[in-house]
């Protein structure tokens, strides 16, 4: 019996008890603007609404201003709530009656929505007089179980709702941010996808033995190592065929493009109103690159979880060497570590290019990015990959090994102390962990640490008078207030305060009234914010010169951060997930490159739970959101790249913290995405021409 025999079986057993509510219908419409519709039943914020079309086909015109943020429209049932139990999706058909794109958003509550664990927003971008269908999952998969199981360790399971479908207080639809006035029509707001159920207990195992889910088929599953091999010989053909875009040079900047003068090392110039990259032979260069290319992020947790697995090896069998043991999580396993995890890509990999699959790993990588039109290993990818002199990268380091600011409020990393003697030793250990890329000229520059949690524009402040006495940030801000106010009556009078000496200041937590400290906490948070930047950027000049800082990466704004960044970085870097970054600016009277160190797009059609967090419909809706969000970045004066993240698609059943986005160019198997490679590979071999040809723009504050 053959791989998909086997699978129809399997599902047609498991998908037997399909529910007789949704085998009558297909769709539950909400709202269709016909006879008896209200317009003053809809709730509207900065948008004018009008009924227009044939009576039998009427659609609702939906004039937005931009006085607002996020102007929208809200509607709500008329009983109080809508039950979607019975449905995958909430669809809406939108078309957009004007000439400039906009971004739309969808926003489905629960009681309490204003809560993020209580509504489900989906955003896509709406190009000029494009009409298309706005979808959002209410399910991860088409069914549900008929009756409860606990799935741990993933952000998203099979079965299972981000939110509860039987309870939708409200949907809201609604512009991001826009800058000029749009017009758009909405028609069908409906639920759709009658959902089957599933007997839990004919479920487990969910996993087969090459980490993918096993109660689905879909397009490019690889049902065995045969499949592996072949799609590995006629990738190569491929590969072969299609080397890389003519318009690049040997460093992928832009081979025919205007030259300028040749340099050791990547930097950066604004050229007719346009910041670039130039390449170290003098060429423009824009980095179109991708994130992870490693084959570290393949392993998912196994301990405590054995059920969910089909046919784990034995430790002493072939395929026992690809068993690990992790210390990083959240969630599930952050209080069982260390935990064992299985490497599920390296497996598939070891099947697929025999023994020396490390090799063939690192020699495919530099050949697939040509290919598909990029020409940067970004950050997380493996240093044997960078520093072979094929592909130029971006380095990546911490400063870890310094004292932290005790008071700082935490994320996934909470902020060092960086005017404890500390940090600057710990800068330079940060820089040797990357010592094979000094002076190295395929190095575009050094990004230093990742996503930290800034607060607002006094909470570095705050979080240092939060501190112990002997932190050395809250001896630094004392002296400083000494150094304003000379005694400390004088402070107790600004700040409504009554500290008896400066040393009860220094050993007190309780914090002042931000309004009344107001000026002191915001100076002192711009200070730690340059001292921050400055310190580093000394570091690696001295370390590296002329080499490039790219920056911190930024997921959380604080104008003061991102104004010290712009004052010391070569480069200001941002992740940003978002479906477009036209807007994307820096804060009045800044200007500098910009770098997008990741985004990316998913979907739940190829196997896997979780969309990501910029969800799209499919695999094809998912590659229209990269070709207009790489498109945006080229039209952006600003940005000099964008770096996908990542490389492979996160395990199934959850990498640490839980995380399992189909976010991969390659899934598990090492199969590629076809749909997305080809958005990239377009992109890529005309982004040249593209960004030349884009009129320059003024952008406003960062968004």
């Amino acid at each position: 019996m053959s791989m998909n025999q086997t699978f129809m079986i399997s599902a047609t057993i498991l998908l037997s008890a399909v529910s007789a509510a949704a085998a009558e219908t297909t769709e539950s419409v909400l709202l269709d603007f016909e006879a008896g519709f209200e317009i003053d039943s809809v709730e509207a914020r900065d948008i004018t609404l009008e009924l227009v079309g044939p009576p039998t086909n009427r659609r609702l015109q939906l004039s937005s201003g931009h006085n607002i943020d996020w102007p929208g429209v809200t509607f709500k049932p008329e009983d109080g709530l809508w039950d979607a139990s019975r449905f995958q999706h909430f669809s809406v058909d939108v078309t957009n009656a004007g000439d400039t794109r906009f971004e739309l958003g969808v926003r489905i509550d629960n009681p309490g929505g204003d809560q993020p664990a209580n509504n489900l927003t989906v955003m896509s971008v709406i190009g000029p007089g494009e009409s298309r269908t706005i979808s959002a999952a209410l399910y991860t998969t088409p069914w549900k179980f008929s009756a409860p199981i606990v799935l741990e360790g993933m952000h998203a399971a099979p079965g299972q709702s981000p939110i509860d479908p039987k309870n939708i207080t409200q949907v809201s639809l609604f512009l991001r941010q826009p800058d000029s006035d749009h017009r758009f029509t909405i028609d069908n707001v409906r639920f759709e996808t009658p959902m089957a159920e599933l007997d839990p207990e004919k479920f487990l195992p969910f996993i087969d033995e090459f980490g993918q889910f096993i109660h689905d088929d879909w397009p490019g599953k690889t049902h065995s190592q045969e499949e592996l091999i072949a799609r590995r010989q006629a990738e190569q053909k491929q590969l072969s065929d299609h080397p890389g875009p003519a318009s690049f040079d040997r460093f992928g900047g832009w081979k025919n493009g205007p030259q300028r003068q040749a340099s050791k090392f990547f930097r950066v110039e604004k050229v007719d109103g346009k910041w670039w990259f130039v390449d170290p032979d003098g060429k423009l260069f824009w980095s179109h690159g991708i994130a992870a290319v490693s084959t570290r992020f393949g392993g998912t947790g196994t301990q405590e979880r054995e059920s969910y697995f089909r046919d784990l090896p034995a430790k002493d069998d072939a395929f026992g060497k690809f068993y690990g043991k992790s210390d990083w999580a959240l969630g599930f396993y952050e209080r069982r570590t260390p935990y064992t995890t299985y490497n599920f890509l390296a497996a598939n990999l070891y099947r697929k290019y025999g023994e020396d699959w490390r090799n063939e790993f690192a020699e495919l990588a530099h050949k697939r990015l040509r290919n598909w039109g990029m020409n940067t290993l970004a950050a997380w990818s493996d240093p044997s990959i960078c520093l072979q002199g094929r592909t130029p990268y971006t380095a990546f380091f911490r400063v870890e090994s310094s004292p932290e600011l005790v008071g700082a409020d935490k994320m996934w990393t909470r902020f060092v102390d960086v005017f404890d003697p500390g940090f600057r030793p710990a800068i330079g250990h940060g820089i040797a962990t990357c010592k094979d890329s000094l002076g190295d000229p395929w190095c575009i520059g050094f990004y230093v640490d990742n996503e930290l949690y800034w607060g607002n524009d006094i909470e570095l402040a705050l979080w240092t008078l939060r501190s112990p006495n002997e932190q050395a940030a809250k001896q630094e801000f004392v002296r400083d207030l000494q150094a304003k106010y000379k005694t400390v009556e004088a402070l107790n009078t600004v700040w409504e305060t009554k500290h008896e000496t400066w040393e009860q200041l220094l050993a007190t937590t309780q914090l002042p009234d931000p309004q009344r400290a107001g000026s002191d906490l915001r100076a002192f948070t711009r200070k730690f914010s340059e001292t921050y930047f400055r310190t580093i950027k000394e570091e690696l000049a001295a370390a590296a010169p002329e080499q490039l800082y790219l920056g911190c990466r930024f997921i959380w704004d604080n104008e003061s951060a991102i104004r010290a960044a712009c004052k010391f970085c070569d480069v200001v870097s941002f992740n940003r997930y978002l479906y477009s970054i036209e807007n994307l600016g820096l804060p009045g009277g800044e200007d500098k490159p910009v770098l997008i160190g990741e985004f990316h797009f998913g979907a739940t059609d190829r196997g896997m739970f979780h969309p990501s967090k910029v969800p799209s419909r499919d695999q094809q809706h998912r590659a229209e959101c990269y070709t207009n969000f790489v498109h945006s970045a080229l039209g952006n004066p600003l940005l000099v790249g964008t770096h996908w993240f990542q490389y492979t698609s996160e395990p199934t059943s959850g990498r640490g913290d839980g995380e399992n986005y189909q976010v991969g160019f390659v899934d598990l198997c090492d199969t590629p995405y076809e749909e997305t490679i080809s958005a990239a590979r377009e992109v890529g071999g005309e982004m040249y021409e593209y960004r030349a040809r884009q009129k320059d723009t003024t952008h406003g504050p960062s968004k």
